[in-house]
Parts: structure tokens; C-alpha cells; sequence
């Protein structure tokens, strides 16, 4: 049965987009939420929330459309669809172990780390890379201040956190896009991704994502309207980090997964699975991509 979704004074279908508040999240969206282009019987809204947190609305299966973590998309697969753009993937980079100069490998690895949630793919990277880490839980804007603080020995670090650290004198103990890389003979690390709600049906899924699309590749084609956007949820990072950022993680991928990026995806799936993070009844054999012709 297909949802009926609330319209607006226009007679559009309303569709709430949740993304995180980072720069590449709000250059990817900019277009569609704010009207740069003609989306034909949708409003597009969007709602900023962290990542872990909207992982969790996607639990309860919350909004229309969502920015998740990879790690969580098996625990939400029979509510959402994944679409073939909008990827999060770290192409020789990725999330972070940082600390204060002078701690070892050893010395982190046996003290708790700071995570920016539990079901975030950089935690699901940590314990693929490492084993079994105490962590504790901290907002993911947070981490850096915790550890400069002494809160924390070590944080795992996403986002703009990435470029930032180095402003900071921290040292990198690992970088699991790298990792990720090294491991998979060249493949890029899964981070994020989009999801639409199946209730929508076929035919809206497949119009949400081509907007998706649409919206990205304006980005990418009109540059500073939308990096001045992105640049209001950059936490007060300079112009040029920004855009540095917003290149990181908004790119051909992002337009399109393409076939090492799907399977790069399903394998982080089963490597999860084989460590007890992902239910093994989640077949990645099965899965789709919406917009893709695979």
C-alpha cells in the first residue's frame, strides 16, 4: 500500500530530507530544497540532524528520505531503499583515530575512544580494522575538544574533523578510508549513502532519486552557489577548507556509485556481518541500488 504523503498549498507532495549539518551533505542538497530547478509535484524540505541521530529515525522509519550510515542500511532495508547517488565514500581517506602528539598505537588502542555513535560506518570501520575497542559515545563536532581536554586519549573523527585536525597538532594513528583501500586492492570506503521510503512506491522513489541526482550534478556544475550554502553548516571552517571538504566526498561517485562503489558497499556489509555488527540474514547478494541499471 502506497503512503499518501501531505501536500502543500500547491497541491505538491511534501518529502522531508534528513541530512547531517556538514558542508558536503548541504552542497549535494542545496538545489532541491531550495528551488534552483523544477521538481513537478514534490516540495522538497530538509531537516539537519547528525549523522547517528537520523540513523536512528531511519529505525523508526521516520522520514521520507535520509542520509545513513552504510552500517545501519541492514537494519533498515525492509522500510528503505538505497539509492544509487548521494554516496559518502572516502577515496583513499576516510575517518580518523586521532590523539595528542607523544600517545602510541598501543596506548589508544588499550584507552576508550571516542566514536560518533555506534552504528556510524567509521565505527563499523574502527572495529573491522582494529577488534574490539572500548569507545564511548560522543557528538561527532565534540570529539576533537574532548580529546585536546584530556576527556579522551583518542577520537574517531568524521566530517570536516578530517581537515581540521591538523590545525590542532594532532597526530593520525590510522586513517580507515586508507586502511579501507589497502585492504580491498584499491576500492573506495563506504560511508553514507541516501535512502528513500518503499511505502512511497515505485514511481516516487524512482522521482526523489532522479531529483537527488539532478540536484547533485547542478551542485557540481554551479560550484560557489552551493559551496556558499554548504558553508553556513562548515562550523566556522575557512572558504578553502570548505570547498576542499565538499570535493572530498561530492564527486562522479556521488552521481553515481558505479560498479566498484556497489561492490565495495556490499562488501563492508558481509565484513560486518562476519564480526556480529550486521545481521546475517541480510543478503547483499539481493541488493539494489534505485536509479541504477545493474
Amino acid at each position: 500500500m502506497v503512503t499518501q504523503l501531505p501536500l502543500d498549498e500547491n497541491g505538491n507532495k511534501i518529502v522531508r530530507i534528513g541530512h547531517s549539518p556538514d558542508p558536503d551533505d548541504a552542497f549535494m542538497f542545496h538545489a532541491m530544497t531550495t528551488g534552483a530547478f523544477a521538481t513537478p509535484g514534490y516540495n522538497f524540505v530538509h531537516e539537519l540532524q547528525d549523522i547517528e541521530t537520523l540513523n536512528h529515525r531511519a529505525m523508526n522509519c521516520d522520514l521520507e528520505v535520509s542520509a545513513v550510515s552504510i552500517h545501519a542500511f541492514p537494519e533498515i532495508s525492509s522500510d528503505y531503499a538505497l539509492m544509487n547517488c548521494g554516496a559518502s565514500m572516502g577515496e583513499g581517506y576516510g575517518p580518523m583515530v586521532v590523539s595528542m602528539q607523544g600517545a602510541t598505537e598501543e596506548q589508544v588502542r588499550s584507552n576508550v575512544i571516542a566514536v560518533p555513535g555506534l552504528k556510524t560506518s567509521a565505527y563499523m570501520g574502527l572495529r573491522l580494522a582494529w577488534g574490539d575497542c572500548e569507545v564511548a559515545v560522543v557528538p561527532f563536532d565534540e570529539i576533537i575538544p574532548r580529546v585536546l581536554d584530556g576527556t579522551y586519549l583518542s577520537g574517531l573523527i568524521i566530517h570536516e574533523g578530517q581537515l581540521t585536525y591538523v590545525d590542532h597538532d594532532l597526530h593520525v594513528h590510522i586513517d580507515l578510508g586508507i586502511w579501507w583501500n589497502e585492504r580491498t586492492g584499491g576500492w573506495p570506503m563506504p560511508l553514507g549513502g541516501n535512502v528513500v521510503r518503499r511505502d512511497l512506491g515505485q514511481q516516487a522513489m524512482e522521482d526523489i532519486t532522479k531529483y537527488t541526482k539532478m540536484s547533485i550534478e547542478y551542485a557540481l556544475k554551479s560550484p560557489d552557489e552551493a559551496l556558499e550554502f554548504a558553508k553556513k553548516w562548515g562550523r566556522g571552517i575557512d572558504d578553502e577548507t570548505n570547498k576542499e571538504f565538499v570535493s572530498m566526498y561530492v564527486n562522479d561517485r556521488t552521481i553515481d556509485y558505479k560498479k566498484e562503489g556497489r561492490a565495495s558497499i556490499r562488501r563492508f556489509i558481509r565484513e560486518g556481518q562476519e564480526i556480529g555488527l550486521i545481521r546475517t540474514d541480510f543478503n547483499t547478494d539481493e541488493m539494489s541500488f534505485i536509479g541504477s541499471n545493474e
